[in-house]
């Protein structure tokens, strides 16, 4: 259980967190490696070949998160594909009740994502998760992904909060190791980021099954901030 008292300020990640994954790797395993493939000549399973090395080459950079970089480089236009496909878009199983009480709480809320600003706006137009946050922030504003070292204390320098009353919930262990390493106290793993594929076993953070598990009672006190 987590003692919401010792905690002033929640980050959250938004695709394999708040929103079910599933999007994602439907759109970048399947619906990219066929219409690159399609334009190039390549059968869907060529191109996904030849896409996961480089996908694998990128991975934890910026690059990777970026529509632009993509766009350049398989020349498909990235953000017109999510645009057709939105109607995949899903929030994860009891998300806005749980958003709802931190916000009843006082807590400062904050979504912070690899996202390029141009996919967490699509998600944030279509799901309307936004309007529950103090800010939203896509890592590209800052330059670097937030697995990148010095990202979080970056971010501190924007929108200040103290990592020693700070929550971190986010899907990837690489974010959370570098948060670890820059004092974030409290880290949260989720535990089957799509849902359309097995639970993700590991002992290193504690994982969420669903936000309802850990929510914060009502008669909870507000706390001093």
């Amino acid at each position: 259980m987590i003692n919401w008292q010792d905690i002033d300020t929640v980050i959250f990640d938004m695709d394999g967190t708040l929103l079910d994954l599933h999007f994602d790797n439907y759109f970048w395993e399947h619906l990219v490696p066929a219409t690159w493939g399609a334009r190039i000549g390549l059968s869907q399973q060529e191109a996904w070949t030849r896409l996961s090395e480089q996908y694998r080459s990128l991975h934890g950079q910026l690059n990777w998160y970026c529509i632009d970089y993509w766009s350049d480089t398989l020349q498909l236009d990235i953000q017109k594909m999510k645009d057709e496909l939105r109607h995949k878009i899903a929030v994860r199983q009891h998300v806005p009740e749980f958003l709802q009480r931190l916000k009843q709480l006082e807590k400062q809320l904050l979504l912070v994502t690899n996202a390029h600003p141009g996919s967490l706006n699509l998600k944030l137009d279509h799901t309307r998760i936004g309007d529950y946050f103090d800010a939203t922030i896509s890592s590209h504003s800052l330059g670097k992904a937030k697995e990148n070292h010095g990202f979080w204390e970056q971010l501190r320098q924007q929108q200040p909060f103290l990592p020693a009353r700070t929550a971190l919930f986010d899907d990837n262990l690489n974010v959370l190791r570098q948060a670890q390493r820059e004092g974030i106290a409290y880290l949260y793993a989720i535990e089957q980021p799509d849902s359309q594929r097995p639970p993700v076993e590991q002992g290193e953070f504690y994982q969420v099954r669903q936000f309802i598990d850990i929510m914060p009672q009502a008669t909870e006190t507000v706390s001093a901030n």
